[in-house]
């Protein structure tokens, strides 16, 4: 910025490439394995370090990760209670192996309302229950470790905006590695878990659902699950790991970059919930009481011409044309106060406080 102007465009979130990450990259690509080789087990075994599970698998997209999840967890016809303040993906994977989501409505905070949650656990038999970590927010483990105890059911925590020791409450966990997550793999993601058995189907599953068996003949292998081909490659891994060296400086830059945000919006601008140091701030959420989705749509337009480009997460699911086209179309109170209300700032880890003044600056100048 120079005098107040951009030289340059802010989006609302972007990827952070170093030449550690570049090194990384070319030398694999000069090794003997480009794919299946050695970096996508190095990159497992450290991000299930980082994560504490015991098992992780990389696959090709958290959307990738959800669905063999899913094949693990659920079986045709079982309903899940979930989120309609997610991406697509959460309750397309429940979708994609013939179960059914249930939508319910969220907190103020954007995450699930866990009373609601229990509600539909007391009025129907429910298989699993699929838990968003929002905006990086982490969730309520032990209201979670209550429900899964008293009503027996499995749970899946989609992590693709949280970035945190896992607590042994859920049953399954993934995530995402866009490049505007916390760490890049280009696109990629993982399925974590701490049972055995889970694991080994995972990664059947991962691999067209095929097993090595050499008894017979040096090249035999056997398709015993119809599996997917959702492998990593290996020069993805390699730049994971790479990229891993640096989370805990990812991790603290969004979070000065939320601290700064949240003590210094504009008086009519609330943050998504108060400054968390536990947060893993992959989006920083505020809400602003517009008066039509017109009004904010001119907010958005006013924003980007000043070289600013804010985001929505999430329009809700079961409003989109192929939920309402299925019967899940319903309008929840608190989702659609949220709707109106919030949108995303900017939050990368080489945003500058420059950058951020403007923003705000932009901001209480048009609103």
């Amino acid at each position: 910025m120079e005098n107040g102007e951009l030289t340059k465009f802010i989006p609302y979130g972007r990827q952070f490439i170093d030449e550690n990450d570049i090194n990384a990259a070319v030398e694999t690509l000069k090794s003997d394995f480009l794919t299946t080789g050695p970096k996508v087990k190095e990159f497992e075994e450290a991000l299930a370090e980082r994560l504490g599970f015991k098992y992780v698998v990389a696959v090709s997209s958290g959307t990738a990760a959800l669905h063999l999840a899913s094949r693990v967890l659920l079986n045709v016809g079982e309903r899940v209670v979930t989120t309609p303040n997610s991406f697509l993906a959460t309750s397309n994977s429940i979708l994609y192996v013939g179960a059914k989501p249930i939508f319910v409505d969220i907190e103020e905070n954007g995450l699930i309302d866990l009373d609601l949650v229990e509600k539909e656990l007391k009025k129907k038999k429910i298989k699993a229950i699929y838990l968003v970590t929002f905006s990086g927010h982490p969730l309520d483990d032990k209201k979670v470790g209550y429900l899964k105890d008293k009503y027996g059911v499995k749970v899946l925590y989609d992590n693709a905006h949280y970035f945190g020791k896992d607590e042994g409450v859920c049953d399954i966990a993934t995530y995402s590695f866009h490049p505007v997550k916390h760490i890049t793999t280009f696109e990629g993601g993982a399925v974590a878990t701490n049972d055995e058995k889970t694991y080994k189907k995972l990664l059947r599953l991962r691999n067209h659902g095929m097993v090595k068996d050499s008894s017979m003949y040096p090249w035999e292998y056997k398709m015993v699950d119809l599996g997917y081909n959702y492998r990593l490659s290996d020069v993805a891994c390699a730049v994971g790991l790479s990229q891993l060296e640096k989370i805990d400086m990812f991790l603290q830059k969004r979070r000065q970059i939320a601290k700064y945000y949240h003590d210094n919006l504009p008086e009519k601008i609330k943050p998504l919930y108060p400054y968390n140091e536990k947060s893993s701030y992959h989006l920083f959420v505020v809400r602003y009481p517009f008066n039509s989705l017109k009004e904010k749509a001119e907010f958005f337009i006013k924003m980007r011409q000043k070289g600013i480009g804010l985001q929505y997460h999430y329009i809700p699911i079961n409003q989109q044309p192929y939920y309402v086209k299925k019967g899940y179309f319903k309008k929840f109170p608190q989702m659609e106060k949220y709707y109106m209300e919030a949108f995303s700032l900017p939050i990368y880890y080489s945003l500058s406080q420059k950058e951020q003044d403007y923003v705000i600056e932009c901001m209480e100048e048009i609103l």
